[in-house]
């Protein structure tokens, strides 16, 4: 059975029903953020990486140089810094890292491929002020994932020293929207459904293929890319985008861990001082960083 955590926050998202206009789909999201409290022993410091708008969140006893690099949710169109700033914090101090969240522009107003420059840009910053790229892990939540593997895909194009480790939330990976879960799960899902992925692609896309391997990377070259952790919740409509992700990686020989929490909804990790689901997630996911990052 399910919780009566995640029973209140399904009725906390019902309480504000995400709004049709764009201005007030970001604010919405940004107060889903609020929600959460930043702990007064958080140190978080704003930042430009690589020209990028970005945020450095530091907790007691964090690794200096252990980096986790954070591209946040918000189906390319939404999200922010401040939205998912106590989640990030809360997965550093898990990992053991200093976190980078970075502010990657956003669509309609910057379409594909605007965010993935961005994202290689913030790369190439930490490894340009002399963090070693094994000791850092990229990480995403939701678009904020598939955004992270297409930059690894790139990255590996080019020749680029890859980071540690990948660690994915409820990624969005297939922009073409094939997967079975997205109908099969959408009575379940209170976040995400198949009208609403429509308009987040179209305006990310702005034309572009939506089964291309940078837009869509669960269909792109997966070889030699780092061990991954991909978390997904059971009620999401985006559980296939998952399932079939794992199943890619692990064609290409890439070590992956595929953790199905059972009931969460999607992004439940940004719940995780309501939901004690959204804190072993976290937990989780911070030893999986530790363990793929070297020591010092």
């Amino acid at each position: 059975m399910a919780s009566s955590e995640i029973d209140r926050v399904r009725a906390l998202l019902a309480s504000r029903p995400r709004p049709t206009g764009l201005a007030e789909r970001r604010e919405r999201l940004d107060w889903l953020g609020s929600l959460s409290t930043l702990p007064q022993d958080v140190r978080a410091e704003p930042a430009e990486a690589g020209g990028v708008p970005a945020e450095w969140t530091v907790t007691p006893g964090a690794d200096p140089g252990r980096v986790l690099l954070f591209l946040h949710g918000g189906g390319y169109v939404s999200g922010s810094l401040a939205s998912h700033r106590v989640m990030v914090a809360q997965a550093g101090r898990e990992a053991g890292a200093r976190t980078l969240a970075l502010a990657y522009r956003l669509a309609p107003e910057h379409p594909f491929p605007a965010a993935l420059e961005d994202a290689l840009a913030a790369y190439s910053f930490l490894l340009a002020s002399g963090v070693e790229p094994g000791r850092i892990c990229l990480a995403g939540e939701s678009a904020g994932g598939g955004l992270a593997l297409a930059t690894l895909v790139r990255l590996r194009e080019a020749g680029t020293p890859m980071p540690a480790c990948l660690w994915c939330a409820s990624p969005w990976t297939d922009l073409a929207m094939t997967g079975a879960s997205i109908d099969a799960r959408d009575a379940v899902d209170p976040i995400i459904h198949r009208g609403y992925l429509e308009d987040l692609a179209a305006a990310y896309l702005n034309g572009a293929d939506p089964g291309g391997p940078l837009v869509s990377p669960l269909h792109a070259d997966l070889r030699d890319l780092p061990p991954t952790l991909i978390q997904v919740g059971s009620a999401e409509t985006l559980l296939d985008d998952s399932v079939r992700l794992a199943r890619a990686l692990a064609a290409a020989d890439v070590a992956v861990t595929l953790a199905v929490w059972p009931h969460m909804i999607h992004a439940w990790h940004l719940f995780h001082q309501q939901l004690r689901e959204g804190r072993d997630s976290l937990a989780q996911a911070g030893r999986f960083v530790r363990a793929h990052t070297r020591e010092a």
